[in-house]
């Protein structure tokens, strides 16, 4: 369960799939959706099967999409645009066949707050053609319609999708109730890190890194869930309150650090209504993956979104080097947090170091 932009392992192209890519590629980029269907069309006709054309066709589309929005060569209508389209054509493959009670019952949803849907209905997709009996709930669904919907159908395994790590506390949440009423949880998506390292913090039965490895874990069979536990059984860090108040201190922060800004960068005085909203934004994103390595205690995970936002910025003409006066600030507000603290000096060296590593200059404050 790959992120739906740039996330997760893209599908290995072959002899086979790389023209199929290339044509469904065209397609989707340029908005053109019957094109894009009688692309797929004609790809099961030439003899591949409808899980190759899921995932190494469909599947390796998704993700180029992901890689040309980061690089800004693909603006974010022109990318929903495309994924809407992917979705279109995963709808026109051929219907499933029944489903094998033997093989036993799947929730397949994204965690609260994800939009994006994709690589979970790509699951859905493979797992109903292997014979499993999938309910499919699509974005963003609350944890207490998840577990109201467990109930009421009684599904052997949940499957979660997240590509965000700010939503790694709700995915806990989820995971930890889904346990609690005997189901089974398997994870993927960029949320859980490289090689799914959070994914074994939170407990779950199992990670997959995309939609075939999940099918095959699934079909060798799951461990059942534990006794009922609290998350910082899990998490026992959590003991120290700096998660629980940073993040109630979150807005503040936002609100503070701007001003702060403001006061220390005159030339933010010019900024016009879009440019004060992303900056305001792009602090938002800092103090959410903040916390967010508060929570699973990864200094990497917050040096990773640092350096991921560094080339994002690049790549639109913005400085890196605009990050490091917002991480200042905020560690002057935060000094009275060890773990806090920490990760914040951990990423303003690690940003210094990519910037000097990069040659990218001084620019304004983001």
């Amino acid at each position: 369960m790959p992120g739906a932009r740039a996330g997760g392992v893209p599908p290995e192209r072959t002899e086979e799939t790389g023209p199929w890519v290339e044509k469904l590629w065209s397609a989707a980029a340029s908005g053109d959706e019957y094109a894009a269907l009688d692309t797929v069309r004609s790809a099961l006709a030439s003899g591949l099967d409808t899980e190759t054309v899921l995932l190494d066709v469909i599947g390796a589309v998704q993700h180029r999409v992901g890689v040309e929005w980061a690089a800004n060569r693909m603006s974010v209508a022109d990318e929903h645009a495309a994924t809407a389209i992917n979705d279109r054509a995963i709808a026109s493959l051929p219907p499933h066949r029944i489903p094998d009670r033997a093989n036993g019952r799947v929730t397949v949803a994204c965690v609260d707050g994800e939009w994006h849907a994709l690589p979970a209905r790509l699951l859905a997709e493979v797992l109903r053609l292997r014979g499993w009996h999938v309910d499919y709930l699509g974005a963003q669904v609350p944890s207490p319609h998840l577990i109201t919907h467990l109930h009421r159908t009684g599904a052997d395994v949940v499957a979660l999708s997240g590509s965000l790590p700010t939503r790694l506390p709700t995915a806990h949440a989820a995971i930890t109730a889904c346990q609690a009423v005997g189901a089974s949880v398997i994870v993927g998506g960029a949320a859980f890190g490289p090689g799914g390292r959070y994914a074994g913090r939170l407990g779950v039965q199992g990670w997959a890194p995309d939609a075939r490895s999940a099918a095959d874990l699934l079909s060798a069979g799951l461990a059942a869930p534990g006794a009922a536990h609290q998350v910082t059984d899990d998490l026992p860090h959590l003991s120290d309150q700096e998660y629980t108040l940073v993040k109630r201190s979150a807005r503040q922060l936002v609100r503070h650090t701007f001003s702060a800004l403001a006061e220390r960068f005159p030339a933010m005085a010019a900024y016009d209504e879009e440019q004060r909203e992303r900056t305001a934004e792009d602090l938002a994103h800092i103090v959410d993956f903040l916390c967010a390595a508060l929570y699973v205690d990864d200094v990497g995970l917050f040096t990773g979104f640092l350096a991921w936002t560094a080339d994002i910025l690049t790549a639109r003409g913005v400085p890196a080097a605009s990050l490091l006066p917002s991480i200042d600030l905020l560690e002057e507000q935060l000094r009275d947090f060890p773990r806090t603290r920490d990760l914040l000096a951990h990423g303003h060296r690690a940003l210094t170091e990519k910037i000097a590593a990069d040659g990218t200059g001084q620019g304004k404050p983001v």
